[in-house]
């Protein structure tokens, strides 16, 4: 028989009766939903403060199944491996134990602690002593350490019933699914948005997916990806929605139409207002970002402000205080660090002179030339989908566009750069025509082109032309491919 004994997060053990009632049966439904997918007929027990998961199958697969999918229940601080016995003296704890756990301390210091339930003729620390001292004399090379020794056997008893822990392990920790509000999540597929999903997970709060599609298909089947895996891991005991909203033409306009060094904040308080009107349809009553203080430009606290008093929706920024390097560190420990790094950044608003002490009247002025019918149209196209259909899609596999580092003769070099980057660096290659057309004109000027002619796409990085060659293929273009010097 497999079984473990889940201990609650102590912030769920000291809430009142009724809240810690309602906590442990969200929780108890969410193990037995986790655990019936590996096996239909395990066993899941509340003991008001504690879990216990038994299943009948001993193969060590399913064990090792299950210990996994314990560790990524929001809501679980710790679970415990346990061998359950029958007793009559202690003695028989003590034999048990050394079958059971001398060969791992064999060799060690190691200490025993009990904890203990019920009517005994003796004490914990009577179990201690007996066991440890069987254990020191019996088992090769063990020695008793009260104080950090490399092992710690632990043993439960209830009434007649004795419990020793054969592995511990850590869990989430947090609140259970979904004992807080819905959130809605802007998701970029970085190292930032994946964290700060996942922690409002952790946190209990059923967190959607927003994408904000500045890159085109293969950067929104990235991002459908990563929000797929966060969900699939930590939180597909509910169904959730993921929300895409084509924001090309509000960059687009922004581009045209807001002094450079305003664009970021611009570019935010938009994506702020468009969240809060899918938010208020969907009955969301607040939105997640993973900004972090300095960061970036738009990230100081006076930029936030403004940011912020674009709507009246409650924005949560669970990273705000974290270094980049810690943001990093709990990616790879989630599991979405690979996905990140392999995510292309979209760069396309980032001015040479970004403020970072915006002002409200100046930013709202600058508003003032935007034509916020773009926004509404973009907002009314929002594509809404239910998470789990993403499970084929996360499949695809995205074909790039042909990228040459070798020109022919008769080539055209479509520069895509943003005006103040051709400028500051000019393209110029040797025997071979090079127009300038930013990205951002591509979509409404690429046609009037001469579409006899090949033409490759140039930026600095290479990202941005690969994703607009893609976005060009999707419009039925086929005469376009990537320039890489």
């Amino acid at each position: 028989m497999i079984k473990f004994i889940v201990k609650l997060h102590p912030e769920i053990a000291i809430k009142s009766k009724s809240v810690r009632k309602r906590f442990t049966k969200v929780l108890e439904n969410n193990i037995k939903i986790m655990m019936r997918r590996i096996d239909e007929q395990v066993k899941v027990r509340n003991n008001w403060d504690n879990l216990t998961v038994e299943s009948a199958l001993t193969d060590d697969s399913v064990r090792r199944a299950m210990a996994d999918s314990l560790g990524r229940i929001p809501g679980i601080v710790q679970f415990n491996e346990v061998k359950e016995i029958e007793f009559t003296t202690i003695d028989e704890i003590y034999q048990q134990a050394q079958q059971l756990l001398g060969d791992e301390i064999a060799g060690k210091t190691f200490c025993v602690r009990c904890k203990r339930q019920g009517k005994h003729d003796f004490s914990s620390s009577d179990v201690e002593r007996y066991v440890g001292g069987g254990l020191n004399q019996h088992v090769p090379g063990a020695r008793v350490k009260l104080t950090r020794p490399e092992v710690t056997v632990k043993i439960e008893i209830k009434d007649q019933r004795a419990y020793i822990v054969t592995q511990a392990h850590r869990g989430m920790g947090g609140f259970p699914l979904p004992t807080q509000e819905d959130v809605l999540s802007l998701m970029s597929g970085g190292f930032d948005s994946g964290v700060a999903s996942y922690q409002m997970i952790r946190k209990g709060a059923r967190t959607h997916f927003l994408f904000f599609n500045l890159g085109g298909a293969a950067h929104e089947i990235g991002v459908k990806q990563a929000s797929h895996y966060l969900w699939s891991q930590y939180s597909s005991t509910h169904k959730v929605k993921f929300i895409t909203v084509d924001f090309e033409p509000v960059v687009a306009e922004i581009l045209e139409n807001v002094e450079d060094s305003q664009m970021g904040v611009v570019l935010k308080r938009m994506m702020m207002r468009a969240g809060s009107i899918i938010a208020e349809k969907l009955g969301i009553p607040a939105l997640v970002t993973g900004e972090s203080i300095g960061q970036v430009s738009s990230q100081t606290l006076a930029n936030l402000s403004v940011i912020d008093r674009v709507t009246d929706t409650l924005i949560i920024r669970p990273l705000i205080q974290h270094d980049k390097q810690d943001i990093i560190d709990i990616a790879r420990a989630i599991g979405t660090s690979e996905m990140a790094e392999a995510m292309p950044e979209y760069c396309g608003v980032i001015s040479r002179k970004p403020t970072v002490k915006a002002k409200l009247e100046v930013i709202e002025q600058q508003e003032q030339q935007f034509d916020f019918e773009v926004l509404e149209t973009v907002v009314d196209n929002a594509r809404v989908m239910d998470i789990r259909d993403i499970d084929t899609q996360a499949k695809e596999e995205v074909k790039e566009a042909e990228s040459v580092s070798q020109l022919p003769t008769d080539a055209v070099v479509l520069d895509i750069r943003s005006p103040e980057e051709e400028d500051a660096q000019p393209l110029e290659i040797d025997g071979v025509k090079v127009k300038h057309l930013p990205f951002y004109r591509l979509a409404t000027q690429f046609g009037d082109l001469d579409q006899s002619k090949e033409y490759y796409l140039y930026c600095a990085k290479g990202v941005m032309s690969q994703l607009q060659a893609l976005i060009l293929h999707e419009n039925g273009f086929n005469n376009v491919k990537v320039y890489r010097p």
